[in-house]
């Protein structure tokens, strides 16, 4: 089951390195993260396959997870229009999308306060 992962992180050089390296050094795949902003404090997110070891991994590097939830992760055709198709496809189904973003190998992750409607929508239930 995929996550996402909210890791409030200063904004200076190294942050993502610190935190990229306590969830590896664990052991835990890294599948994907974004981050922006250009505040003293930015929210960094972080898609993992296993939320408790990457959480207890950040833990050990001092660092704390604020919010975590699971996603919706779809693997996609490099094409033009992949998105607009699926995110058609949620839209029809009346079901309103907080959080988008590219992970490894070609997938989405696509995050939505009703996760079960999100879910049937992307063929996922």
């Amino acid at each position: 089951m995929p996550y996402d992962l909210v890791i409030e992180i200063n904004n200076e050089p190294g942050a993502l390195a610190r935190v990229a390296a306590g969830i590896s050094d664990a052991g835990v795949n890294l599948a994907a993260a974004t981050c922006m902003g250009t505040a003293d404090s930015v929210e960094l997110h972080v898609l993992v396959p296993h939320a408790e070891a990457a959480r207890h991994a950040l833990a050990l590097s001092q660092l704390a997870v604020s919010r975590e939830r699971e996603v919706v992760v779809v693997e996609v055709e490099d094409r033009p229009g992949v998105l607009a198709d699926l995110t058609r496809k949620v839209a029809n189904s009346g079901v309103d999308l907080d959080l988008v973003y590219v992970a490894t190998r070609n997938r989405l992750v696509f995050g939505a306060e009703d996760l079960a409607g999100l879910k049937a929508a992307l063929g996922q239930a």
